[in-house]
């Protein structure tokens, strides 16, 4: 079920009554999650219920035997090495089988060797990286001893499957959002207007300025070779905003539906495009995907505490990794390795990365965000392309073809929208998100608060695409 449908304007408030009319108190109400979370992952397809039924079995029970083998630290080790073992394997037959069996079989070719491998023809279940993510990290967890395994299988299926963050994020730790299933829940006003506030943001954000930037983007993205350089950079530009406020935007929705029912996900944008270097661009893009990677690959590898040697290395496995799990395609691995080498740079020259105040418009801040924004479209740009071949000629182009041709300058409607966008987060770079808006002379009245909801409301209405899916929906 699509955030921006029909059936999730039905499907919400029909579960918000039930949930705090009807199914009062915890245990009824984290059944009611875990029903309507598989309707509204199985609206896709039934089948999908399946594999995320046997993910959160595998790991709920694994998370189960760990803990009753407190003693004996080898079936420990055993038990979590399996359930990451199964779990891997599912997604990896799902999403990678068909790429490394075409890939080996290019590969032999080079050699002179016909390799005719056998491939499968599957459907690659939504959402299925984000959720065995979350499941992994709850076996691994109870492994280290940082959260004690349940036994309520029901409020494990709803941590697993809870249908705001289930399809895209953002991906949560057993340590943050468990426990809020294990404890009675009241409604407050307060964080439901504010969900509502964030909600509507989100919405803003993706049906239409990442819809209006996808029209322009999808119809002239393939016509690069005949496109002046000025308008393949713009394209690489509204592709960076689309996939922003596609991705961030469905976070924003995912939160602020969360709040309705009493629960808080972390926050997994922080404003990217305000960031001063690459590395401070990966503290504040899909938080929750960096800072999982940091915890359970980074970190084990040695993190930052070995060799200067061992840390570039350990940067590149881990953004390989990265780079592969957004897709299986090599475009996306050799994004990761571009991000890999920009940060291997930043490491070597050990450049300033660790700002902890808020951005400041000034010439060096100005500076500092243009060049770490270029760098992000350049690898949106590999990241977009279908194939190597056309991320190698897109960027050739673009740095070979005619300067500009005003003619071809695309997307008037989009860049003004990216325009209020831009101005609105850098205003409230501060904040959560966007609406929160500050208690000043103006805002302060509920009447100027409610013009900018219905402006927001009627913009969405009638600029808004209701037809177009998440981007991250296939990751």
């Amino acid at each position: 079920m699509l955030f921006n449908s029909f059936e999730f304007l039905v499907f919400l408030p029909v579960v918000f009554t039930l949930y705090w009319f009807v199914f009062r108190g915890r245990k009824p109400q984290n059944l009611l999650i875990v029903l309507t979370s598989y309707i509204f992952y199985g609206w896709w397809d039934w089948r999908f219920l399946i594999l995320i039924a046997f993910t959160s079995l595998c790991s709920f029970f694994s998370g189960r035997l760990i803990g009753k083998n407190g003693q004996n630290p080898k079936k420990q080790h055993f038990i979590s090495a399996a359930n990451i073992i199964i779990n891997l394997s599912v997604l990896g037959v799902f999403k990678y089988y068909n790429f490394f069996a075409e890939s080996c079989a290019d590969f032999l070719k080079l050699f002179g060797f016909e390799a005719d491998f056998v491939t499968l023809n599957v459907i690659l279940p939504v959402g299925i990286s984000f959720y065995t993510f979350q499941a992994l990290s709850y076996s691994i967890d109870v492994y280290k001893g940082k959260i004690e395994p349940t036994d309520d299988i029901i409020e494990f299926f709803a941590y697993i499957s809870f249908f705001p963050q289930l399809v895209a994020g953002p991906i949560e730790r057993a340590t943050n959002l468990l426990p809020q299933f294990q404890k009675d829940r009241n409604f407050e006003y307060s964080k439901a207007v504010d969900g509502c506030r964030q909600m509507l943001w989100g919405f803003f954000k993706k049906m239409v300025v990442a819809d209006n930037c996808a029209a322009i983007v999808n119809q002239h993205w393939n016509e690069y070779q005949g496109l002046p350089t000025a308008t393949l950079l713009l394209l690489g530009v509204m592709f960076a905003f689309q996939i922003y406020c596609d991705f961030s935007g469905y976070s924003d929705i995912a939160i602020g539906c969360a709040r309705l029912f009493g629960f808080d996900l972390k926050q997994n944008f922080n404003f990217p495009y305000f960031s001063r270097s690459i590395p401070e661009f990966w503290r504040r893009w899909h938080i929750s995907l960096t800072t999982w990677f940091r915890d359970y690959i980074y970190f084990p590898l040695g993190g930052s505490r070995c060799s200067k040697a061992k840390i570039i290395r350990n940067v590149f496995i881990v953004w390989a990794v990265s780079g592969l799990w957004h897709g299986a395609n090599w475009t996306f691995v050799c994004w990761g390795l571009f991000h890999a080498m920009l940060l291997a740079i930043y490491n070597i020259f050990e450049i300033n990365t660790k700002y902890k105040d808020t951005v400041k418009l000034n010439v060096k801040s100005i500076c500092q965000i243009t060049l770490t924004f270029i760098l992000a479209v350049i690898g949106w740009i590999i990241f977009r392309a279908e194939n190597i071949g056309q991320a190698t000629a897109y960027l050739s182009a673009m740095f070979s073809n005619q300067l500009i041709n005003f003619s071809m300058l695309y997307g008037k409607k989009a860049l003004i929208l990216i325009g209020i966008l831009v101005v609105a987060e850098w205003l409230q770079r501060d904040k959560a998100h966007v609406l929160q808006l500050p208690e000043n002379k103006i805002f302060r009245h509920a009447i100027v608060r409610w013009v900018v909801y219905y402006a927001l409301i009627l913009t969405i209405t009638t600029l808004g695409d209701s037809n177009q899916t998440f981007i991250y929906f296939q990751f």
